[in-house]
């Protein structure tokens, strides 16, 4: 609880990210995870032997009482208190290894979490301009200006109209050449049959 505690305790931006990176980086908290992992692997195997043993115990408390209920031979109050601590015992220790289980689950994706959160904060500082540190803030921070927005769109309006203006003189151009090789062709097939007469 104190670790989760100290996930989410709200710290300013820095101080997150060096703590979080000194996680992530240092070896002997990887040793520790992986110490942390293997751990809860044996919780796991105590939660699956707890569930198993409540079962038991509830089918031994259900026989019992049906055998007190058949007129058989009555149980014994003793008897009936151990059954009745065994079964809470059992209980216990289930609940127990879950609640535990869960919480590691519950850490594990706080943490993804976080980290996920500080990649995609840094990631915005970036494009937004406040990381003084990188060129392409300062050039978004420039472009952003509304009117030097609206003066690139005008720009790229008039080129938009030069490029049209350029196609269509390239057509006409392009039917002038047809036209005139035509009649280039025209003259030079009356020319070939008036010198062979």
């Amino acid at each position: 609880m104190s670790i989760f505690m100290l996930l989410i305790v709200p710290l300013p931006f820095a101080i997150r990210r060096r703590l979080f990176t000194f996680i992530s980086e240092n070896p002997l908290i990887a040793k520790l995870q992986y110490g942390l992992k293997i751990t809860f692997i044996f919780i796991l195997i105590l939660f699956i032997d707890s569930v198993n043993r409540v079962y038991r115990v509830q089918v031994e408390l259900a026989a019992a009482t049906d055998a007190s209920k058949g007129n058989a031979a009555a149980i014994m109050g003793h008897e009936r208190l151990e059954v009745q601590a065994r079964k809470f015992y059992s209980q216990r220790n289930m609940y127990l290894c879950g609640f535990t289980l869960f919480l590691s689950l519950i850490l594990n994706r706080t943490y993804i979490m976080i980290l996920e959160v500080l990649r995609l904060e840094e990631k915005l500082k970036k494009f937004e301009g406040t990381d003084k540190n990188t060129k392409q803030s300062e050039k978004l921070a420039m472009a952003g200006d509304p009117g030097e927005i609206s003066r690139l769109k005008r720009e790229i309006q008039l080129r938009d109209q030069d490029i049209e203006t350029l196609k269509k003189q390239a057509a006409s151009l392009h039917r002038e050449y047809d036209e005139l090789a035509e009649k280039y062709g025209r003259t030079q097939q009356d020319d070939v049959p008036k010198k062979m007469k």
